[in-house]
């Protein structure tokens, strides 16, 4: 079986091509036992691939296998074959499709002396495991592209990411010496293909390969996560749809379970919103006064990112657009809905998202407030381009 697998794992890494780097290449530090989670298609195959092969370790001291591969039946006995044979480093990809994951990986982690890392749906609940994974394993979460990365895998060019903080203070010196690396063309092309890395595939049609992914997502990662029916998937992708209607969906539960034809299930439909979320299908915005309780109304509800609104919905709104663009920049930091504005975020800044006529007047009087202007090259004051914030990873 492991001779088979290092076959395997050789023409992986023969196919594997792309010497780009994303964000979080030189960010993470690996622990005993460590995973990835991110959104299918970020690129979290990719990066354990390059890990592996810039590993200074022998290839018969390191090992890739894929979680779903059916030559494993044991992930301890595959683990521990390796050991024997020497090996040192096991790289375990798309860990939630394996049942009983937890079990397995805590008697690596108790048993052997290897170093695991391993990589999971966004969706995978690492914190909440049956073998209290949380005390053994250290997690990464990964995004997709930032504008800033498209621009470097587009062009060929490497540009610098910038701190909120120095963008909220200095964004028009970093705006006037960015302009001169790039056209805002660009940034339209990246609102509406840009967020995933398969874009620069050579062979990729991108709006296919994204329903097929939103789809495998759908059909394949969260009924592996969650208990949930296979004929209840269609419910799933009737919900996603009738939310692209109204993105920025403010949320009439009873509306919403009408159209859904649920009758009164809340606590369904309120589960079903959460898988979405955690899936990172969708993102639901909620006041910072209410916290994650799933059960709870959300203020409202987005798609993760502006590629999805161009792939599901005919024609995306434009205000829409830009609010899902800014909240999926600002992931590192706390972002929540406040009572003025648009985005209060980490508990301090306001912004206010628009067009480049939005004017002041709403959020005025109100202290490190901001507006966050579309088609707008260079900004002033508290006024600050949106394409800006494309930088902050």
């Amino acid at each position: 079986m492991l001779q088979e697998i290092r076959k395997l794992q050789q023409v992986i890494f023969k196919k594997q091509k792309s010497h780009y780097k994303r964000y979080f290449f030189d960010r993470l530090d690996f622990d005993r036992m460590s995973g990835i989670v991110g959104a299918r298609g970020v690129g979290k195959t990719t990066f354990l691939i390059q890990y592996l092969k810039q590993n200074p370790l022998a290839y018969t001291k390191k090992l890739y296998v894929s979680a779903d591969s059916i030559k494993i039946v044991s992930l301890f006995d595959l683990a521990k074959t390796f050991q024997d044979e020497g090996g040192e480093l096991l790289v375990i990809d798309e860990i939630h499709k394996y049942i009983g994951f937890e079990n397995e990986l805590k008697k690596i982690y108790d048993f052997l002396e290897l170093r695991i890392i391993f990589s999971g749906s966004s969706a995978l609940q690492i914190d909440h495991s049956k073998a209290d994974l949380s005390r053994r394993a250290v997690v990464y979460e990964v995004e997709g592209l930032s504008f800033r990365e498209f621009l470097e895998l587009k062009n060929g060019t490497t540009l610098p990411a910038y701190s909120l903080e120095e963008i909220l203070s200095s964004h028009i010196d970093i705006a006037y010496e960015l302009l001169e690396k790039f056209s805002l063309v660009e940034f339209r092309e990246y609102l509406e293909h840009g967020y995933y890395p398969f874009y620069f595939d050579k062979f990729s049609n991108y709006q296919i390969k994204l329903n097929e992914t939103i789809n495998t997502v759908l059909e394949v990662d969260i009924p592996s996560i969650f208990k949930i029916e296979y004929h209840n998937i269609r419910t799933l992708k009737k919900l996603l749809m009738i939310l692209c209607q109204s993105v920025p969906y403010t949320p009439n539960i009873t509306e919403l379970l009408g159209k859904m034809e649920m009758k009164s299930d809340y606590r369904t439909l309120y589960r079903y919103l959460d898988y979405l979320h955690k899936a990172k299908i969708i993102t639901l915005m909620r006041p910072a006064t209410k916290g994650d309780n799933i059960f709870s109304k959300p203020e409202k509800i987005y798609f993760n990112n502006t590629n999805l609104h161009y792939a599901y919905c005919d024609t995306p709104d434009i205000g829409t657009i830009r609010e899902v663009f800014m909240r999926s920049m600002l992931f590192e930091h706390t972002v929540s809905i406040p009572k003025k504005g648009d985005f209060l975020v980490d508990d301090t800044y306001t912004f206010e998202v628009g067009g480049k006529n939005k004017g002041f007047k709403q959020i005025k009087d109100l202290p490190n407030s901001y507006t966050i202007l579309d088609n707008v090259e260079i900004g002033g004051k508290n006024k600050i381009p949106l394409w800006l914030f494309g930088f902050l990873y």
